[in-house]
């Protein structure tokens, strides 16, 4: 789930998508972006150290959850590093020079992503991160749990089997780079055919629930710790590159 949403302060460059059975989503017209010298490029190998430690950073609810984690990569194995390893070109980072600030790291298909993370993914982790006892609690023990439980597509949101992670460091955020780096994504997922994309998030980030409200996503699915959002992908009407139409 996204959890450091920035805040639009670019146009959505889409029409309204409809959502089998929700309605349709309006984006709100926000603020121009300020200049800045940073931008969005493919993620490349060397990325790797730097996504997980904005993944960390950015793993409580969009704040820093370093004090969280005994083990400063857990969260990352969970939430960037499958993606990183079975669907680099899907990954794309926002940097500066040579610091990355954001990233925004999905699949095109929920469920072949899960199938690949259990054969190509989890097997080692598993071995390195024994299952925790039942009495032990702290993120790490949740972390090692959902690595031995693998990722599984959730049916009911297979209208739209893309998914996404998006995270920006504090510095990054408040400039519509959120806005861009997701438009970045969906327009890939676009040329890929993928028929939709969801995203989950839960009540204790407000900022990714409005960000992806804003964006055109809609919510689908709710329970009382998560919310998926998702945007139907048309073939008609492709979401704009925002390095295409300005």
């Amino acid at each position: 789930a996204m959890r450091a949403a920035s805040r639009t302060a670019d146009r959505c460059r889409h029409p309204s998508r409809r959502c089998p059975g929700i309605a349709t989503m309006t984006p709100v017209a926000p603020p121009n972006i300020e200049a800045t010298e940073a931008a969005i490029r493919p993620y490349r190998p060397a990325d790797r150290d730097a996504v997980y430690a904005i993944c960390l950073g950015t793993g409580d609810a969009g704040g820093d959850a370093a004090a969280l984690y005994r083990d400063p990569e857990l969260i990352g194995h969970v939430y960037a590093g499958p993606y990183l390893e079975l669907e680099p070109d899907l990954c794309f980072v926002l940097a500066e020079g040579d610091r990355v600030l954001g990233y925004v790291l999905g699949t095109r298909d929920s469920l072949r992503f899960g199938q690949a993370c259990e054969r190509d993914w989890f097997g080692p982790l598993r071995a390195r991160y024994p299952m925790p006892e039942a009495a032990e609690t702290g993120r790490d023990a949740r972390m090692m749990r959902l690595i031995h439980a693998g990722y599984r597509a959730d049916p009911e949101l297979a209208a739209w089997p893309a998914h996404l992670h998006i995270d920006l460091l504090p510095v990054a955020q408040g400039r519509g780079w959120g806005t861009r780096l997701l438009q970045r994504f969906l327009g890939r997922l676009d040329e890929l055919g993928a028929a939709g994309v969801h995203a989950l998030t839960g009540p204790a980030n407000p900022r990714a629930m409005a960000f992806y409200g804003r964006c055109g996503f809609a919510p689908v699915k709710a329970t009382p710790a998560t919310i998926a959002y998702a945007m139907s992908l048309r073939r008609d009407q492709p979401w704009q590159n925002p390095q295409q139409s300005g």
